[in-house]
């Protein structure tokens, strides 16, 4: 096939978009698979010549095969990002479908060289401070949609491989970082807590998450497709935090609010709820949900890249650098009014 296209579904998100700037920086060809009416901000700038919008649904087997024309690679990305959905049951089985959809598509199009994006929430949390690996079992039960739909979906991935199909899957730890246009939950947390009073003190309880840049996690996706192994998991983590030390790095960089005192379960659910009933009167979407709390307080989501590592040479940044990055780019973008804007001062302290 002469000059090839990359197909990536989940153009418009935060790691499809910049997976698709990155590749077509690297000189590739890319079709950007988009839902008609999306949000197009992300690829903006992007030259014509090597970078096309192929509309569609990733729940159609069709529209997919259609937009796989010429291609020789897929990077399936696409999948929602989003807490507390108004249909939780069709968000886990859009999911399913959408994964069955699109790799559906190019079975039939006999494209062999696949990865997909899972996410680290699919192996479950830790009672330890200690980091795991991709054998760590799922262990929640009746957890957040938005966890359950990538369980469903990475179900659909691992029962493809085992009949056959050549498909690397890559699980993301906690992505941060800039063109987070719509945006994420994890950008809507930064959000939030720049909109915090300097002098109030973030509620924290003990656990901790593994805190990675996108372009991190673009890169390890580039070299899952270069290098990975057919069949294989590799977790794109970063640094392992813990909240307190996640809100501290937050405070050092912007000189606002200091983090509590971790807090018992009781007090972090409260914290929860109150997120979920200010999303209903607002008709917004809340950063931190109810489950969320019951699941991921007072637990450990540290993951160890250790096979990226070694298999893909897969590096990633410092969770400072991470964070202030991603803050920066939602100050410079409006995601603040200028009011709280004006009282950020970035890396105010030393490090």
């Amino acid at each position: 096939m002469q000059n090839p296209w990359i197909l990536v579904t989940g153009a418009t998100g935060l790691i499809g978009g910049t997976l698709v700037r990155k590749l077509v920086e690297r000189g590739e060809k890319v079709k950007a698979f988009v839902r008609a009416g999306s949000d197009l901000r992300g690829l903006e700038g992007l030259p014509n010549d090597r970078c096309l919008l192929a509309f569609g649904d990733a729940t159609i087997e069709h529209t997919v095969y259609r937009a796989l024309s010429s291609c020789s690679q897929l990077y399936h990305v696409a999948g929602p990002f989003q807490y507390m959905p108004a249909h939780p049951q069709q968000l886990i089985d859009d999911a399913r479908y959408a994964t069955r959809a699109v790799l559906g598509a190019a079975r039939r199009r006999g494209i062999e060289n696949i990865v997909v994006t899972s996410s680290a929430a699919v192996l479950g949390t830790s009672s330890v401070a200690e980091p795991f690996d991709e054998t760590h079992g799922y262990n929640l039960v009746d957890a957040e949609p938005y966890v359950q739909a990538k369980v469903a979906a990475d179900e659909v991935v691992q029962e493809l491989v085992a009949d056959g199909m050549p498909i690397v899957s890559v699980l993301p730890a906690g992505v941060f970082g800039p063109r987070d246009y719509k945006p994420t939950p994890n950008g809507q947390s930064l959000i939030e807590y720049l909109k915090l009073p300097p002098s109030f003190s973030v509620p924290v309880s003990e656990g901790g998450i593994s805190v990675v840049d996108v372009e991190d996690v673009v890169q390890g996706h580039i070299r899952a497709m270069e290098v990975g192994d057919v069949g294989e998991r590799y977790i794109l983590g970063g640094e392992n935090v813990t909240y307190t030390q996640f809100f501290q790095m937050l405070a050092d960089i912007t000189g606002l609010a200091e983090p509590s005192d971790p807090k018992g379960p009781l007090a972090i659910s409260l914290v929860a709820w109150l997120a979920e009933l200010k999303a209903e009167l607002t008709g917004s979407r809340p950063a931190l949900t109810t489950r969320l709390a019951r699941d991921y307080a007072h637990s450990y989501v540290w993951l160890t890249s250790e096979k990226a590592e070694q298999a893909l040479d897969y590096q990633h940044r410092p969770a400072r650098e991470t964070l202030a990055r991603a803050t920066r780019w939602l100050l410079e973008h409006g995601y603040v009014p200028s009011t709280v804007a004006e009282r950020v001062r970035l890396e105010l302290r030393p490090v």
